[in-house]
């Protein structure tokens, strides 16, 4: 697989990442088996994957634990990244940033990986009741330690602002700017695919001319874009797509033109539907590597076919010209 270098750092991944929040978090729960998961990730490392993207929320931990046992036999061939900064509680979600907790949750992190250092650590929210610049020090401490090689952000959920019409990362790129003069940023973790094409007016811009990595969450729209789901069919109670507006019955039926969009550019290169929008994606800049979540093998060696998909100018320029996106923040 072609291979690709982000931050400062130069950090070495294979084009396409494997997302492994699926197999343990927000997602069909039936569908969470942790043999088949294991399964997923070597699938994904044979098939040149190495940038396995996991957080400690996951599960809570039990994603952490899930790579630790594959990476146990195979900690050379994977680049990890993991997250810090959320805690995970009975209905609620809470962001800490005190330094003594990321600490904690770094020594932690490494226990449940096997391993004695993280690629990526990133900060997966900022904690309002701490200064960013404290958290972020923290974080630049492990690094020094020999714990971490490379620090990184999420971008913040910007729904409510794209309710208000206000700029989406706007907020997220003067954060950006208040860490860099803490600790150089090496990658970025923010929502890009052919359906959510924000991300390229500012975010991805900035990224570029920093040297910032971008890892491109959601490529696949959280699975809409492979041409897999049925208006209507549903989803399980745990799921968060059963609560997402953009997967009502009604928005995924607006949006079928794209998905169609896609498959005839797809059945030209006798690719699928899902190769497509992660080559798209990746056409958006050498720095950016999309993560797309897999919890089956199948999809996680599709997945890494999409890099050696060659979109042309023509392609480009049909996906382009697809019909906006319909949606509903309500």
């Amino acid at each position: 697989m072609e291979r690709r270098t982000i931050g400062a750092t130069a950090l070495t991944v294979g084009a396409v990442g494997l997302g492994c929040m699926p197999m343990s978090w927000a997602y069909s729960a039936s569908e969470q088996l942790g043999d088949r998961s294991s399964r997923t990730v070597h699938a994904a490392l044979d098939a040149g994957t190495t940038l396995l993207d996991t957080a400690d929320m996951y599960g809570p931990f039990t994603n952490e634990l899930l790579l630790g046992r594959v990476l146990d036999g195979r900690r050379e061939d994977a680049f990890v990244s993991t997250k810090c900064g959320l805690l995970v509680g009975d209905q609620h979600i809470v962001a800490n940033g005190r330094p003594g907790y990321v600490r904690r949750a770094c020594d932690a992190s490494l226990r449940r990986l096997r391993t004695d250092v993280i690629d990526l650590y990133q900060l997966h929210r900022a904690d309002p009741e701490v200064p960013v610049e404290e958290t972020w020090g923290a974080m630049a401490e492990l690094v020094a330690a020999g714990k971490v090689r490379a620090l990184g952000m999420c971008a913040v959920d910007a729904r409510a602002s794209r309710r208000a019409g206000g700029d989406r990362f706007g907020a997220t790129i003067r954060l950006l700017e208040r860490l860099q003069q803490v600790f150089p940023v090496s990658a970025v973790e923010a929502e890009l695919s052919v359906w959510s094409r924000e991300a390229t007016e500012r975010l991805l811009p900035w990224c570029a001319a920093r040297g910032v990595g971008f890892l491109a969450a959601m490529p696949l729209g959280s699975g809409y874009l492979t041409g897999t789901l049925t208006p209507g069919q549903g989803f399980e109670p745990e799921d968060v797509r059963a609560r997402h507006p953009r997967f009502t019955a009604e928005m995924m039926a607006s949006n079928q033109p794209v998905v169609a969009g896609l498959r005839r550019v797809a059945e030209r290169h006798g690719a699928t539907t899902a190769q497509v929008a992660l080559a798209w994606v990746l056409t958006r800049g050498p720095h950016v590597v999309p993560v797309p979540g897999a919890k089956r093998e199948r999809w996680a060696v599709e997945n890494a076919g999409a890099a050696g998909l060659e979109l042309s100018a023509a392609d480009l320029a049909e996906i382009a010209a697809l019909p906006p996106v319909w949606e509903s923040w309500h």
